[in-house]
């Protein structure tokens, strides 16, 4: 779909034609090789000016910004600690996807909220969570779990992180195929998780 925000040089260029008095003197200008040189200038820098002005609105949207991707990096605080201590090198996706989920976060304890955070990060996660068996309340065949359980809960990481290197979303240079673990999503929510309760990450089958 085309942009409103972006004219091309002929739009411009007629635009600016119009703007002249009325008149044959004018019409005769308007064809001279002068006139449309300068006809052509304007017009040139004025879409220029367009095109800059529409590039400026995708920078404003995390998951399409490039020019402004480290400025707004460093006001959401990214890259995250684990990035620059294991000296991770991510790709331009991951990259828009960890400053996306950290300015659109809400916050949140429940379940849903971690499902729904891991899914902007490229994953699909289900998580449990664990109960202490208690006398008189649990039931015959339910886990013996010690009271501590109840501050345990599990993530399942059901595949491998697949990045996939895609045109106008990579950058030259990043591999075709980034095959990796879960790191990224492992420091938000060990970040985020209740500081009370103790998450376990899960690759059985991976």
């Amino acid at each position: 779909m085309a942009n409103p925000l972006i004219r091309s040089v002929e739009q411009y260029t007629r635009q600016l034609q119009g703007l002249l008095p009325r008149g044959i003197l004018w019409r005769s200008l308007i064809n001279s090789t002068f006139f449309a040189g300068v006809f052509n200038a304007m017009a040139n820098e004025a879409a220029r000016i367009s095109q800059r002005m529409a590039d400026l609105f995708e920078e404003t949207d995390p998951r399409t910004a490039s020019e402004l991707l480290d400025e707004l990096e460093q006001f959401a605080g990214l890259p995250d600690h684990y990035v620059t201590a294991l000296g991770i090198t991510q790709t331009l996706q991951e990259r828009r996807a960890a400053l996306h989920a950290r300015l659109t976060a809400t916050g949140g304890a429940s379940r849903q909220y971690f499902i729904g955070l891991a899914a902007t990060l490229g994953y699909s996660i289900t998580i449990v969570e664990y109960q202490a068996f208690v006398c008189g309340i649990s039931m015959c065949g339910w886990p013996l779990n010690p009271a501590e359980m109840r501050f345990v809960w599990r993530v399942k990481v059901p595949a491998a992180k697949l990045i996939y290197f895609r045109t106008g979303l990579s950058r030259c240079g990043e591999r075709l195929l980034a095959i990796g673990r879960a790191e990224d999503l492992e420091c938000v929510l060990t970040r985020l998780k209740p500081a009370q309760t103790q998450l376990i990450f899960d690759y059985t089958g991976v």
